[in-house]
């Protein structure tokens, strides 16, 4: 290691260990540590959880402020080398701790995602429900810039959704996408030896031309996780399975045109759906809160810097993505690129 990177290492332990004790010292002023230290009881081997107060007030009813900002797929956690977008078992963790906290009285939910996952969805979706019948509190969500096909599947069962004019949402439906390089391969030479146990174990691998019947069997699927999204907004929404048809073939919508199909309650922003359910709900006095992101702490900031100064190039890091990740299909409620 030359002198060069000596000196950055040594910077880089200095200031780490002193962004540390800093947001140790920001913690005390910034951590409800009794709202904390209850949530955390009901769950065995549960990690302390932060809150921030947003808006003080009685801290007996409070209104939680969630976020999806994303992607949602479960890549795991981050740390401070390297950070998720969304981070999906955090994201659970913190519904867990809303559906045994009996001080939140309320729930807004800030959607801003093209969608994700048919399973990560489905999770959300079921946890909400529950939520709703086992706490019998009310859930708004306020859509962002994009609140697309699993987005828009999370926000279904909310009480009432809240959409801005430029919000890009819709794109109702499921999609699987492979890449057939069958006939690159063959130009370049790689022949494919493959030993399977039936005639279908391969489909839609990428290697070789996907039959009409195998097809038909992929088609059956998703038509079927189809219906289950439409019967899901069908639910939420309060809406006949013909209303939603007519949106339901995967198109995208405005703010303005979900409103007039009934996708969405009101145009409105983040602030518009905060203070519609404390009007609606009585909650005028009570804190407003969020669970605080390790990801926006300054030490985590930091680490990622540290982590592309000392970790593989950009075209290490791209082949061994290449040569590690496997990229098998998967049925998504996604807008946009997989």
């Amino acid at each position: 290691m030359n002198t060069k990177r000596w000196v950055a290492l040594i910077a880089a332990v200095v200031l780490l260990v002193f962004s540390i004790g800093l947001n140790a010292i920001m913690a005390l002023f910034k951590t409800d540590f009794l709202s904390s230290f209850d949530a955390m009881l009901p769950m065995s081997g549960a990690v302390v959880v932060n809150e921030s107060v947003l808006e003080p007030g009685d801290w007996e009813k409070r209104i939680a402020l969630l976020s999806v900002n994303g992607t949602i797929q479960d890549l795991g956690a981050g740390n401070a080398w390297t950070q998720v977008e969304y981070d999906h078992q955090t994201f659970m963790q913190q519904l867990d701790i809303i559906l045994m906290d009996e001080s939140v009285q309320a729930v807004v939910l800030a959607v801003n995602s093209p969608g994700g996952g048919v399973i990560e969805s489905a999770a959300i979706h079921e946890k909400l429900l529950e939520i709703k019948k086992e706490r019998q509190i009310p859930i708004y969500v306020s859509m962002g810039s994009m609140a697309a096909s699993g987005g828009y599947y999370i926000a279904a069962p909310s009480d009432k959704i809240f959409a801005l004019k430029e919000t890009i949402t819709g794109s109702i439906g499921v999609i699987m996408q492979g890449i057939n390089y069958s006939e690159l391969a063959e130009k370049l030479g790689v022949k494919f030896e493959t030993i399977k146990s039936g005639p279908h174990k391969d489909m839609f691998g990428g290697s070789r031309e996907t039959s009409a019947e195998e097809r038909a069997m992929l088609q059956e699927m998703i038509d079927e996780m189809y219906e289950e999204f439409v019967d899901i907004v069908e639910a939420g929404r309060g809406m006949s399975e013909a209303d939603v048809k007519k949106v339901a073939d995967g198109r995208i919508l405005g703010g303005s045109q979900a409103l007039k199909a009934g996708l969405v309650d009101e145009i409105g922003t983040l602030e518009d759906t905060i203070a519609a359910i404390r009007t609606d709900y009585n909650l005028e006095d009570a804190e407003l809160f969020e669970y605080a992101r390790e990801g926006d702490s300054f030490a985590a900031l930091f680490g990622m810097k540290v982590g592309s100064m000392f970790g593989p190039s950009v075209e290490e890091r791209f082949l061994t993505r290449i040569l590690t990740t496997h990229n098998a299909p998967r049925a998504m409620y996604l807008y946009g690129d997989f």
